[in-house]
């Protein structure tokens, strides 16, 4: 019997094994949140499907597969580079400026930065907070002004 027969036999086998396993010993406890619809890291909230999110994320995305993808690129060069000589040095060079001059021009445009709406909602609260302590306060004169009077 050939190793390709055995593996053949050998992974249905061990994956149904290891799928019992789970459904065996795991956990379970089902709720609402759980079996709710989950699409794009956002949950719909009374129908609400379509609400507007940041691309960020993705741009961030982008250019990591970029950057990744620029070190499966530059690798061929670096194996042979003795063959290359100097042209290859150059072409390199001329590549890594490109993606250089990219990047910065990301910087430039703040594509990178991400806004915490964590921030946002804080100096939200914060306002708030201050907005109602100033009523209070003002009922408070209020109150006691009326009481001396």
């Amino acid at each position: 019997m050939s190793s390709f027969t055995i593996f053949l036999i050998f992974v249905p086998i061990l994956a149904t094994v290891l799928l019992g396993l789970n459904i065996v010993l795991a956990p379970h406890n089902p709720y609402e949140e759980k079996d709710s619809a989950f699409e794009c890291g956002f949950h719909s909230f009374l129908g609400q499907n379509r609400s507007e999110f940041s691309i960020s994320f993705f741009i961030f995305a982008l250019l990591f597969l970029l950057f990744d993808l620029e070190i499966l690129l530059v690798y061929p060069y670096v194996v042979s580079s003795y063959l290359n000589g100097i042209f290859g040095l150059i072409i390199m060079l001329i590549f890594f400026l490109v993606l250089t001059l990219g990047f910065a021009f990301e910087l430039g445009k703040n594509a990178l930065s991400i806004e915490s709406r964590q921030t946002s909602s804080l100096s939200e609260n914060e306002n708030e907070n201050d907005n109602k302590n100033e009523n209070v306060n003002n009922i408070v004169s209020i109150i006691n002004n009326t009481n001396k009077t």
